[in-house]
């Protein structure tokens, strides 16, 4: 078995756990988690807690078992789980899963997962992962992008350096002119605290009658959330907004909560279909040549 990059620990030795015993609605499927309390740093100055949870279910329309599909003989979920460890300051990593394939592939590369139960959309999955840890940050990062940069991650725990941010994502100014009309291609604006203003996949802000120099930027669907804004969220009934254009983010502005937006110069390779994973191995090993 191929040995992980930095391997987070499962808890510094300075912090206390207790063990609980989960048991998932209508499965006969039984793990051991470990809750951490009292976080606090070396010299007993609490600190926040971060964890990252990566959503990944089986079933797909456009292309059922992404996690598991082989990139370079190794399974997507894998390639997005060892980025991620190279984030500095993390506490714990998890895969979230309701499929046992998923989560004994994660369990044999050495990797940590929790079983959820069916869930209507990845935010959700995370919710129901995490509710029982204490921790102050959870990050959501997509199992489809094995490229994600561990920079990116570390950009969205900063963004909490302003206690005000409860929720924060990314943004990649937009290069190629085809992607602005590109409905696959969400875009964002943000006023001039680098808050959300809207998230569309139509072109915005609209230029048609402007004379001004129009710079366009592309969502980057990496989240970080406070924990108890977390639990706030997915309690919100989906919005107007989310359900016409199918962006789960929207449901936070609809109901008045600001979302920071961060700048990233990096723009991750995403695998929606079978298609993408020559583009997304070309990728990798350019990571690997720059290594």
């Amino acid at each position: 078995m191929m040995a992980l990059p930095r391997r987070v620990s499962s808890f510094p030795p300075h912090i206390k756990y207790i063990k609980v015993m989960q048991i998932m609605p209508n499965r006969s499927f039984k793990q051991e988690i470990q809750i951490p309390q009292n976080i606090q740093d070396a010299h007993g100055t609490p600190q926040n807690k971060v964890i990252v949870v990566i959503p990944a279910r089986y079933q797909s329309s456009r292309f059922p078992g992404k996690p598991l599909a082989k990139l370079l003989g190794k399974p997507m979920i894998q390639w997005v789980y060892e980025r991620v460890l190279l984030t500095d300051g993390l506490d714990n990593v998890f895969v979230a899963t309701d499929d046992e394939r998923i989560f004994n592939c994660v369990k044999s590369f050495g990797g940590e997962a929790i079983m959820t139960g069916e869930c209507s959309c990845g935010t959700d999955r995370i919710y129901q992962a995490i509710k029982y840890f204490s921790c102050d940050i959870v990050v959501n990062v997509q199992g489809d992008e094995p490229t994600i940069d561990p920079s990116e991650i570390s950009q969205l725990i900063h963004a909490f350096d302003d206690p005000s941010v409860k929720m924060a994502t990314l943004k990649k100014r937009i290069i190629e002119p085809e992607d602005i009309d590109n409905p696959n291609v969400v875009k964002v604006i943000t006023n001039l605290n680098n808050d959300a203003l809207y998230f569309s996949r139509n072109r915005i802000p609209c230029d048609i009658r402007s004379e001004e120099s129009v710079s366009y930027f592309r969502h980057i669907g990496v989240y970080a959330y406070k924990k108890d804004f977390l639990e706030v969220f997915v309690k919100l009934p989906l919005s107007t907004h989310e359900r016409i254009e199918k962006l789960e983010q929207l449901r936070a502005l609809d109901n008045g909560y600001k979302i920071r937006v961060l700048e990233t110069e990096f723009d991750n390779i995403g695998v929606d279909s079978e298609e993408d994973i020559i583009k997304a191995e070309e990728a990798i090993k350019t990571l690997q040549e720059l290594k």
